[in-house]
C-alpha cells in the first residue's frame, strides 16, 4: 500500500511538473507573438506626411528667392491641408492666381505660385501688423481677411474667420453655399474653412516633431515674421 502511494505521489509530481513547464512555454510563445505582432505593426506605420515632404527641397529653393527659406515647414503644412501632396496642383494656387480650381497641373508652377501668394500674405500681415496665424488663415481666405482681423484687434480667431467668412457668403450665396450641402461643417461659413489655421498649425506641430529641422515657436504663433 505504501509503494503504492508513493508511486501515485511521483506521478503526480511529475504531471505537475509538466503542466508547469507547459504552462511556461505557453506563455513564452504568447509573449514571442505579441512582441513580433508590435514590430510589424510598427514597421508598417504609414506616414501620412510622405507626399508633402518629397517637395521639401523644391518649396525650399523655391522660398529662398524670397528669403524665406525658414518657412518651408510652414508651406508644408499648407501643401497638406490644401492636397496632402497630390495631383497637379498640390498648393491649390491656381485660385490665388485668378484662374479656376487646378487650372495648374504641373506641380513645379503650382509651387511656384502657392509662395508667391504666401510671399504676398506675409508681407501684408507685416504691413497691416496682424499675429502669425491671420496671415496662415489668410492663405485660404486671401488678403481680404488680412484687413478685417487689422480692423478687429489684429489676432486671429475661429469666430472671426467665422464672421468673416459670413460676410463673403452675404455677398454671393448662390456661390458660397457649401454644394447645398447642410451636414457640411464649415456650414453657413461657407466661403473658405474657418478652421483653417487650426489644421494647418497641428501640421507643423506634427511635422517639427519628425525629421524635418524645427522652426522657432514664435515663428508660428505669434507675431515674429
Amino acid at each position: 500500500m505504501k509503494r503504492k502511494r508513493t508511486l501515485f505521489n511521483m506521478t503526480f509530481g511529475i504531471a505537475i511538473l509538466f503542466f508547469i513547464c507547459t504552462m511556461i512555454l505557453l506563455f513564452h510563445t504568447i509573449e514571442q507573438f505579441l512582441h513580433s505582432t508590435n514590430e510589424t505593426i510598427t514597421e508598417t506605420k504609414v506616414d501620412s506626411f510622405a507626399d508633402v515632404k518629397k517637395y521639401s527641397s523644391l518649396l525650399e529653393d523655391e522660398l529662398k528667392k524670397y528669403e524665406l527659406e525658414e518657412y518651408t515647414i510652414v508651406l508644408l503644412s499648407l501643401m497638406q491641408q490644401e492636397s496632402r501632396g497630390k495631383g497637379g496642383d498640390p498648393m491649390q494656387s491656381s485660385e490665388s492666381a485668378g484662374l479656376t480650381p487646378n487650372t495648374i497641373t504641373d506641380p513645379k508652377e503650382s509651387i511656384k505660385q502657392g509662395v508667391k501668394h504666401f510671399h504676398r500674405v506675409l508681407q501684408y500681415g507685416k504691413k497691416k501688423d496682424v499675429d502669425f496665424p491671420t496671415i496662415i488663415q489668410s492663405y485660404n481666405m486671401g488678403l481680404g481677411y488680412i484687413h478685417y482681423i487689422a480692423k478687429n484687434g489684429g489676432t486671429h480667431s475661429e469666430e472671426l474667420a467665422k464672421k468673416f467668412s459670413m460676410i463673403q457668403v452675404n455677398k454671393n450665396p448662390k456661390l458660397y453655399n457649401c454644394g447645398g450641402d447642410k451636414d457640411n461643417f464649415r456650414y453657413p461659413y461657407c466661403y473658405g474653412d474657418f478652421t483653417y489655421t487650426t489644421k494647418v498649425t497641428k501640421n507643423i506641430e506634427m511635422i517639427s516633431s519628425d525629421s524635418i529641422p524645427t522652426m522657432n515657436t514664435e515663428q508660428i504663433t505669434g507675431k515674429a515674421f
